[in-house]
């Protein structure tokens, strides 16, 4: 399998067939590339677990730190129809993220990414990268290394910012255990969003859940706070948190 590296080169001139807002809309490689800094990252088909779990939902967290570093866009191609792409858009709640059906092939063939995964039923599909294009030409990509299986090592949202801003500021990652009717939760919630903080709300509706706590936060009472990957504890603990952040 030959992969090529297309720094220097200006992406293929394509017309797509997006699906957007239960609507066909229709674009082209001019409208989404020409002046603009744009990242793409190209992967082999949504709903697929990478895919899901890790490739698209770094990019869309990562969106606002990508814009304040000169990124107009950043683009999502698959070869999938739209209808897909947009179910998959509206799954992972993407807002940042423009996802963007190559149906056809015809934009990661162009690219010279288009490879066979007959043998998982998948037939033609885009190899996984991903690429700083400005106004419509190349500047750089980070290709996944010609490897069995899917390999994901280098086209990931953190690779790709690290060459765009080194040094830029990572939002931190927060995760909220939180339980139904619990007036601590809500006052915790209240103080996280007035400050500004982005995090995952994760319910504990069950058993399971309480004793997943348990055992990941010491305790199961609620709310516990996590970040990056660090525990902070309870109600008190993270307004201390709050206050600490200014």
């Amino acid at each position: 399998m030959s992969l090529e590296n297309f720094e220097g080169k200006k992406v293929p001139q394509v017309d797509f067939k997006l699906h957007e807002n239960n609507q066909w809309v229709a674009t082209n490689s001019a409208e989404l590339f020409d002046n603009k800094t744009v990242v793409v990252f190209s992967l082999p088909g949504a709903f697929t677990p990478t895919c899901s779990s890790t490739h698209l939902p770094r990019y869309e967290e990562l969106a606002p730190v990508f814009k304040a570093h000169g990124v107009d866009s950043i683009l999502c191609v698959s070869v999938n129809d739209g209808f897909v792409m947009e179910a998959w858009g509206k799954d992972q709640n993407v807002a940042a993220v423009r996802p963007i059906a190559d149906g056809n092939g015809e934009f990661t063939a162009g690219m010279g990414m288009l490879v066979d995964k007959s043998e998982i039923g998948f037939g033609k599909r885009s190899w996984r990268y991903s690429m700083l294009v400005k106004n419509g030409v190349v500047e750089k990509m980070f290709i996944e290394p010609n490897e069995p299986g899917d390999p994901f090592k280098v086209s990931d949202a953190d690779t790709m910012l690290n060459y765009i801003a080194p040094n830029a500021t990572k939002p931190e990652q927060v995760a909220l255990f939180t339980k139904v009717g619990c007036p601590f939760c809500e006052k915790a919630k209240e103080e996280l969003k007035a400050a500004g903080v982005s995090y995952f709300e994760m319910p504990l509706e069950d058993n399971v859940r309480q004793r997943l706590l348990s055992a990941v936060a010491g305790k199961a009472t609620s709310p516990q706070m996590f970040v990056n990957g660090h525990l902070v504890g309870d109600a008190a603990a993270i307004s201390e948190w709050v206050k600490a952040r200014g």
